[in-house]
């Protein structure tokens, strides 16, 4: 068998690490950290097309690193899910790269918020860590990756090692901490009850374990996984740390970390424990998440916070999604998390242009951009109407197609959570809709304290109006800054523009998802044996038998 479909799965990972050092050898040319760096993500993106494309076409990869059979060896799986991710995150970390490389050589923004010389390698190591999280097979190795990117986003955190950085950095380090240790003393348990942490086999073996027993196990995880995805009551950390971390370094955390923690949640409800059910208490938590969070956008009044509390919020639409446990409430599920991602990373992106160019976020102090930053104030409303669910975005799309799930259910819990979701997307409107009233609409000067440079450019703007008819500002933003937030609010409409091929794919993921047995069948297919072992890769259809469902 083929060699390729196996260096595939591999490469995402071991390509950033090699980048890695190869960028820590080359500290003292910033050239040539971004050169190594932008090649690395640009491979690692075509790499993950094409794993997509093999995946959908031919069915899961299975990969036994190093040659060790399964289930003893370390275990990397790609199925629909796992490589739609993959693409996703790849496309993301480009862009958002590109914009830091922007920021890096714009001269209006040489501050604290500058990526430094270890920018590029802790970079490169977070892009590892969540193609390792993805593409994990057992329980450890999912571990490992949490951990490395972990690492790495503690370093990218406090760049810049301002005081309100560092303060955040420790409690984003003592969360992480401890969501690591319930992470790890879970894997422990579940290893010392059933002797394996290979996902495949465990969905066997924990399905043998007493209730009880699978009930402690399976909460372990869920809290675990809980406070990386801030869900609530475990998502207090999220709106104090991500606000102050520098506007790329926020953007990939926002669009990507949260994810990985819901990714790992499919995972515990569909592979490990399917047999074990936890809808209702995991519905009521989705409602609370939904509700808590947008209720906390509301009383902000910076825009960096509002969109950190939405992001909170919007975590509820996803395990709402997963909670359902039914084939439409999974794809439903995945598309919205595919959107998610896109949208926030291309929002947190405006919003770092925004901050460029007024000098601030907080809506007491700016005002008037709608008609002094044209292009930035669009860049900023299309992810936010998006984000909002208005027709015809991805956003809106991917809500109906949770509210249709839920409507197809008989659960009255499933439709209080309908109710709520709806209420959660007005108050999401109401939340965009004032800040775009305030932030962009209003005169500069009418704002509670008043930003002189603001105030001041809306009067030349007035005069030159009214002496030649014409005005142009003279501030401008890095290009490649520009240019990478355009593209990811470009790639946010194509959600639109391609959503019913991607709403197929998303449907065969999650078909692939109801029932353990097919992702056991994946892994420890007895006619792959010799193959996986051998270290090559194992195409499996994923009904096992031949050919998809």
């Amino acid at each position: 068998m083929n060699d390729l479909p196996g260096l595939m799965l591999a490469l995402p990972i071991i390509l950033p690490l090699l980048a890695a050092g190869a960028t820590l050898i080359s500290l003292r040319s910033s050239r040539v950290q971004s050169i190594i760096t932008m090649v690395t993500l640009i491979a690692t993106t075509a790499l993950s097309v094409l794993l997509l494309v093999q995946v959908d076409q031919h069915g899961p990869h299975v990969l036994a690193v190093g040659g060790w059979a399964l289930p003893f060896g370390i275990a990397l799986v790609a199925d629909r899910l796992a490589a739609l991710m993959l693409v996703v995150s790849s496309i993301v970390t480009l862009a958002v790269y590109v914009y830091a490389t922007g920021q890096d050589t714009s001269r209006t923004e040489k501050s604290d918020d500058t990526p430094v010389s270890v920018f590029n390698p802790a970079y490169l190591i977070l892009c590892a860590g969540v193609s390792n999280a993805f593409l994990a097979g057992d329980l450890f190795n999912l571990y490992v990756g949490f951990e490395m990117l972990l690492a790495a986003s503690y370093v990218l955190l406090t760049l810049g090692a301002t005081t309100q950085r560092i303060r955040a950095g420790v409690t984003y380090i003592v969360i992480s901490l401890v969501s690591s240790l319930i992470f790890l003393s879970a894997i422990a348990l579940i290893y010392g009850a059933t002797g394996t942490v290979n996902m495949a086999q465990l969905s066997d073996r924990l399905a043998e374990l007493p209730v009880d027993i699978q009930m402690i196990l399976h909460v372990a995880l869920l809290i675990g996984f809980g406070i990386k995805a801030a869900v609530f009551p475990l998502s207090f950390w999220l709106p104090d740390s991500y606000p102050t971390a520098p506007a790329p370094v926020t953007a990939v955390f926002a669009g990507l970390l949260t994810k990985v923690g819901i990714y790992a949640i499919i995972r515990t409800e569909t592979v490990l424990f399917a047999t074990s059910d936890l809808r209702s208490p995991l519905l009521v938590v989705a409602g609370l998440t939904l509700l808590v969070g947008i209720l906390g956008a509301i009383a902000q009044s910076d825009i960096k916070r509002i969109l950190s509390f939405t992001l909170v919020s919007h975590i509820g639409y996803m395990l709402f999604g997963v909670a359902m446990g039914t084939h439409l409430g999974l794809t439903a599920a995945i598309y919205y998390t595919l959107h998610h991602i896109v949208a926030q990373t291309a929002m947190f992106l405006a919003i770092g242009l925004l901050e460029l160019r007024a000098g601030s976020t907080s809506l007491r102090k700016i005002g008037g951009l709608s008609t002094l930053a044209p292009l930035v104030s669009i860049l900023y409303l299309i992810p936010a109407l998006n984000l909002a669910g208005i027709p015809p975005f991805s956003g809106f799309i991917g809500k109906v197609a949770l509210f249709d799930a839920g409507f197809h259910s008989s659960d009255w819990l499933v439709g209080i959570l309908v109710g709520v979701g709806t209420l959660t997307s007005l108050l999401t409107l109401y939340v965009i809709g004032k800040s775009w009233n305030i932030g962009f609409w209003r005169d500069p000067a009418d704002a509670a304290e008043p930003t002189p440079a603001l105030v001041a450019e809306a009067k030349e703007r007035r005069d030159s109006l009214a002496r030649t008819g014409t005005w142009r500002s003279t501030v401008r933003p890095s290009t490649l800054m520009t240019a990478a937030t355009a593209a990811m609010v470009i790639v946010s409409c194509l959600l639109t523009v391609l959503a019913q091929p991607l709403w197929q794919v998303s449907s065969r993921a999650s078909q692939g998802l109801i029932g353990p047995e097919t992702y056991t069948s994946i892994v420890l297919n007895n006619d792959e044996a010799d193959g996986v072992g051998d270290g090559r890769s194992a195409l499996v259809p994923e009904n096992g038998e031949g050919g998809d469902r």
